[in-house]
C-alpha cells in the first residue's frame, strides 16, 4: 500500500496517535477563531521546528507546499483585489499551518495506530450492528492520503513546468484525476489482500 510514513524513533513517532490527532483537531478549531498574524507566525515556526526535528527527511516534506502555491496565490490576489490583503495573508498562513500539521501526523503515525485511535469515535455504530472499523478506515485514509495527493499534483506541475516553461495549467486536471484513480485502485487491492478494515488490526 502507498504510504508516506517516515520510519523512525523520534519524539513525534513515540507520541500516541490519539494525542496527535486531538492536538491537530483542537488547534484547527482555535486557529479558525483568530486572524492575528502574531498568532499564526509563532504557530508556523513551531510546525517548521517540528519538521526540522525529524532531520533531512522531515525537511524534505516541506516540498509539499509547492502544490499549494497556486491556490494560495489565488487567495491572496482575491483578497488584494477586494481590499482585505491582511485577511488574505491570515487565511494563507492558517492553511499552511493546518496542512503542515496534518501532514506531520501522517508521516509520524503508522496506519494501524491511526486506525486504532479513530475507531473509538465510531463505537456507537455497534449498537445498530455496524462495524466501527469501516468508517474509521475511511477517515484514516483521508488523513493519510490527502498530503500524498498534494505531492502527486506537485510532481505533475513540476513536470509540466519543465516541459512547457509554464508554472501550471488546467490540463493538469486530467492526469491528476488518472493518478488519483490509479492510487485508489492500488489502495483498494491492498486492502482487499489484507482482509479489508479487519485486516488492518494488530
Amino acid at each position: 500500500m502507498i504510504s508516506i510514513y517516515l520510519q523512525g524513533d523520534t519524539w513525534a513517532h513515540r507520541l500516541p496517535a490519539g494525542l496527535k490527532l486531538l492536538t491537530v483537531a483542537v488547534g484547527s478549531l482555535l486557529l479558525f477563531r483568530v486572524t492575528s498574524l502574531l498568532v499564526f507566525l509563532p504557530c508556523l515556526l513551531a510546525v517548521l521546528g517540528a519538521y526540522a526535528s525529524l532531520g533531512r527527511d522531515g525537511l524534505r516534506q516541506l516540498k509539499l507546499l509547492r502544490g499549494l502555491t497556486v491556490f494560495l496565490a489565488f487567495i491572496l490576489v482575491l483578497h488584494w483585489y477586494s481590499g482585505t490583503t491582511a485577511e488574505g495573508i491570515a487565511v494563507a498562513l492558517r492553511l499552511i499551518v493546518l496542512f503542515l500539521a496534518a501532514n506531520f501526523v501522517s508521516i509520524t503515525t503508522r496506519m494501524d495506530d491511526m486506525l486504532e485511535a479513530v475507531t473509538p469515535l465510531f463505537k456507537p455504530l455497534e449498537w445498530v450492528g455496524m462495524s466501527p472499523k469501516k468508517p474509521a478506515l475511511g477517515v484514516a485514509l483521508v488523513l493519510r492520503f490527502a498530503p500524498h495527493l498534494m505531492q502527486v499534483f506537485s510532481m505533475l506541475r513540476e513536470a509540466w513546468q519543465a516541459r512547457t516553461g509554464k508554472k501550471t495549467s488546467w490540463r493538469l486536471i486530467a492526469p491528476f484525476a488518472i493518478q488519483s484513480l490509479r492510487m485508489s485502485d492500488n489502495v483498494a487491492e491492498a486492502l482487499k489482500a489484507r482482509g479489508g478494515s479487519e485486516g488492518l488490526s494488530r
